[in-house]
């Protein structure tokens, strides 16, 4: 018998949240900080693709993030914390979700759907029902791999509703349009963009973070709002990513309240 790993303070949400823009049910899980019931705090919130894998190892097939001690350790630091929703990937439906453009036989071409599914269904639904800073100063996005493109993807899309970025390992080699499609997007709002990856995970991860890094700095972005890093070491894998969600969280979060 497989006993959850995830902390007390991590709840399932919904086993069938209905998603409205592309006619499927998701589970969703929530993080709320450890203090949340005993105060009337407000948390900035950060949406976290990939869900079966930040916090419970036995919902995920390759592992954790740990997503839930991490943040829990901090608190104990003295950190105030966020709130983190997991929108658990849907299987099958995984790639067509998490790729804004469709290619021949491998899928794809939903994430537009899935966009609006998270900025006009889930996040309403979230500011409604817990404790939550709306405005987009306080809200994020992230993922990794596949669940890295369509975070950057929803975050440069509704820049009036994400103002922070939390990209591991974008798959942006699956959708090569998002250069020219971020090139093509005029800045609108301040963003803060944390992207990681590394030099060991892929042959293309170090030059499309660099890639990306130039068309974001050629497209308005200044310095200041892009923290990008390339470790030396590192797998495409849970471990890599868990290990670098503090260090994503300090820079978005714990820095800039």
């Amino acid at each position: 018998m497989n006993f959850s790993t995830a902390s007390a303070n991590v709840h399932l949400l919904n086993n069938d949240f209905f998603m409205p823009q592309l006619h499927r049910y998701r589970r969703i899980w929530i993080y709320l900080p450890l203090e949340y019931p005993y105060t009337d705090k407000r948390y900035p919130v950060l949406y976290m693709q990939d869900g079966q894998n930040l916090f419970d190892a036995t919902t995920s097939s390759f592992g954790e993030w740990g997503i839930d001690k991490t943040l829990n350790k901090l608190q104990s630091e003295g950190n105030q914390g966020i709130i983190v929703v997991g929108i658990d990937n849907g299987g099958e439906h995984r790639t067509n979700e998490y790729a804004p453009w469709a290619r021949p036989k491998l899928g794809g071409g939903e994430g537009l759907h899935y966009a609006q599914f998270i900025a006009h269904t889930l996040k309403p639904y979230i500011d409604e029902h817990f404790r939550t800073q709306t405005e987009r100063e306080f809200t994020g996005i992230g993922g990794s791999s596949m669940g890295g493109l369509i975070s950057f993807y929803t975050g440069l899309h509704y820049p009036e509703i994400f103002s922070k970025l939390a990209i591991l390992s974008p798959s942006f080699w699956f959708n090569r349009q998002i250069f020219e499609w971020v090139a093509k997007q005029p800045k609108k709002f301040e963003m803060q963009i944390c992207m990681v990856g590394s030099r060991t995970e892929s042959s293309t991860m170090e030059r499309d973070i660099t890639n990306m890094y130039w068309t974001l700095r050629n497209s308005g972005y200044r310095e200041q709002e892009l923290i990008f890093e390339i470790r030396n070491r590192g797998k495409h894998n849970e471990k890599f990513w868990g290990k670098e969600f503090s260090f994503i969280y300090k820079e978005l979060f714990a820095k800039h309240g």
